[in-house]
């Protein structure tokens, strides 16, 4: 595979061997990849070329490794290297960073299981040469045990590189808030921040353990090379304030800025709060795209708190964008220009305005009637992300199809299953049926820890949001002819874990829209969601727009993105914005409501404890509230929309 070169900024004008100078706000090195594949694959290079480097010196090679999903392309590269390349890891000595404590090494959650399951069982290292926390050691012992820890890593000549991914309190390992740059291997009680967000994995954050042991800070300063992996847009904050920030406890990995070989490898999403990504005009000149135009004017607005057409000269000079305002020649063509540019994208007609000059709308006027597919990860992304929008275009006559791509059946608590298994039971009693209700009420009362969901089981919780989908879809006025399940096979694991995307997925999904022939697609553009499902379920349309393309109706197919579950598009992204009435908010609301297995108990909920129902009206509000400070008009709420060529 070719790997693609580092991203930079295209707004920030480099030299003629693409680098950039060194602003005064970053403190450590960092290189930007487009996807976290493509860095992956760089890292996973960096590993084997050292590790063969060792072989061809007769040496050990001694590697620190990290959890969690940052590495895991990393460590299937890995793999594929050992398997079509023959990398041997036979010189390979490995210390992992931490593991959960107490926890056996069995528990399908520990990290003793994780680094079995997607590295050593796949490669030759010798499993002497294999040191992972144990987290099961006694109380009494632990003590001790940590320091031969250290001692082992010692006595192996120190880590040669260590891998490292970063949690949202900025601990690096499990040395959270408070760690001293002088700490070394020792058991720790974990941030209430990082029990959340591992809590989707133990299925609540009351089964999340409350201690870890974990390499210490110095223990990992004292890597000779140390490589720290960040993707997505949840780890923006923390990496500009580890990059950007002064060194303190209360982020350690700050600390990093102490390490004189430590390179940062992100995406774009990760980076993305970076100065020299943010407000580019702050750090050099700038190459004036429409696109940096548009973020730098609003962000210029929410910095003086003054909508556009209130810009002055002034404004524009003592804020970096003097080069801007020259070019433009005054501040108040380039305050029109960018007010046409977003009241352009407003629309109460999310299909087209039928009988309409439509050059300034964001969407064509014909045909007046569309055929719409609006694809759904989850049984209740379609309301959550564009409830309105998706009434609108029901109540404006549009052929409208909602296809949910999975059945959504591991966000279903045992708890609420067996409360329907047993109203099924009490209502069918032994009556032949297609589920056996009474050995799912059994399963359920006698499951034990990461067992499985039986299939009987699984599709139980299908079934219930299957149901509350039709619900919810009724509500909004959809025919039931015109919801779709697709049930995609990469989900359908019974576990949290899921399998990549595979061919099937994507020909059943290219099924569905050789079958409706649509003028609009929506589809999740919201990338945020804990285990990945989001970023599958839009792979699995991309592949499948893809193989369609020479289809001739695929000439008139849109695609736009929605956001709203997780967070929100910019302004300066958007480039439809669907005003909605206090009506259609609670329309909306009612609508998610119908979801009644997501409420009050969301188990996947991310780092946003608000129910969907409440970030997502906040959100639309929020949104309503730029548009109107920036100075267009006033609106309840806005969904908002992102058009994506594909």
């Amino acid at each position: 595979m070719e790997v693609k070169p580092i991203i930079y900024p295209k707004s920030i004008k480099y030299d003629e061997a693409g680098k950039f100078e060194e602003t005064r706000f970053e403190k450590i090195h960092n290189v930007i990849f487009s996807t976290a594949k493509e860095g992956s694959i760089v890292v996973a290079k960096e590993i084997a070329d050292l590790i063969i480097d060792k072989q061809a010196k007769g040496e050990i090679c001694v590697l620190g490794l990290a959890t969690g999903s940052s590495p895991i392309k990393v460590y299937e590269e890995l793999i594929r290297m050992h398997k079509e390349d023959g990398l041997s890891f036979s010189n390979v000595i490995s210390f992992n960073l931490d593991e959960y404590y107490p926890m056996t090494k069995e528990n399908n959650q520990s990290y003793h299981y994780f680094m079995h399951q997607h590295l050593f069982n796949h490669i030759d290292i010798n499993p002497e040469n294999v040191n992972i926390p144990d987290g099961a050691i006694s109380i009494e012992e632990l003590n001790q045990y940590c320091i031969d820890y250290e001692m082992k890593i010692k006595n192996a000549g120190g880590l040669d590189f260590q891998l490292l991914g970063i949690g949202r309190t900025g601990h690096v390992g499990f040395n959270e808030p408070g760690s001293h740059i002088n700490s070394g291997t020792r058991i720790i009680t974990l941030d209430h921040i990082t029990r959340v967000d591992a809590s989707s994995d133990f299925n609540g954050i009351d089964n999340v353990p409350k201690r870890a042991i974990t390499m210490g800070v110095s223990t990992i300063l004292r890597s000779k090379r140390i490589v720290l992996m960040a993707w997505s847009q949840n780890k923006a904050d923390i990496i500009k304030r580890t990059i950007q920030g002064d060194i303190s406890s209360e982020v350690p990995a700050t600390f990093l800025q102490n390490h004189n070989n430590t390179t940062f490898v992100l995406d774009q999403s990760a980076a993305s709060e970076l100065t020299r990504f943010k407000t580019p005009w702050l750090v050099q000149e700038c190459i004036w795209t429409q696109e940096l135009k548009s973020k730098a004017i609003v962000w210029l607005c929410e910095k003086t708190n003054q909508s556009i057409l209130k810009l002055t000269d002034r404004d524009y000079n003592n804020n970096g964008m003097s080069d801007l305002l020259a070019k433009e020649g005054s501040a108040y063509d380039l305050n029109i220009n960018m007010f046409n540019v977003l009241q352009h994208t407003i629309t109460g007609w999310p299909g087209g305005k039928p009988d309409t000059e439509d050059s300034h709308r964001p969407e064509r006027a014909n045909p007046a009637k569309k055929r719409v597919i609006l694809f759904s990860p989850h049984p209740d992304d379609d309301v959550v992300s564009m409830g309105g929008t998706f009434s609108k275009l029901i109540k404006q006559g549009h052929d409208v199809h909602v296809v949910y791509q999975t059945s959504g059946n591991i966000a279903v608590t045992d708890d609420e299953a067996l409360k329907f298994a047993e109203v099924c039971n009490d209502f069918v009693g032994e009556d032949i049926s297609k589920i056996n209700f009474s050995a799912v009420i059994d399963f359920l009362n006698n499951k034990t820890e990461n067992q499985i969901d039986s299939i009987e089981v699984r599709k139980l919780k299908g079934l219930i949001r299957r149901r509350e989908s039709y619900a919810a879809t009724r509500y909004i006025g959809l025919k039931d002819e015109n919801t779709h399940f697709l049930d995609l096979p990469f989900y359908e694991t019974g576990q949290i874990k899921k399998n990549p995307l595979g061919t099937a997925d994507v020909e059943i999904v290219a099924a569905i829209i050789a079958k409706i022939k649509p003028h609009q697609v929506f589809a999740a553009g919201d990338l945020a969601d804990p285990h990945g499902t989001h970023e599958v379920c839009l792979n699995a349309i991309f592949a499948a727009m893809k193989q369609l393309k020479s289809e001739p109706y695929m000439n008139d197919c849109w695609l736009w993105l929605y956001r709203g579950a997780w967070h929100e598009w910019d302004i300066h992204e958007i480039d439809m914005a669907v005003p909605l009435s206090p009506d259609e908010v609670m329309l909306k609301r009612h609508a998610i409501l119908y979801h009644q297995s997501q409420k009050d108990r969301v188990m996947f909920q991310g780092n946003d404890s608000r129910e969907f129902w409440v970030r997502a009206e906040d959100r639309n509000k929020h949104t309503a509230k730029l548009y109107d400070d920036l100075g267009l008009s006033e609106y309840e709420a806005i969904e908002a929309f992102k058009r994506f060529d594909y």
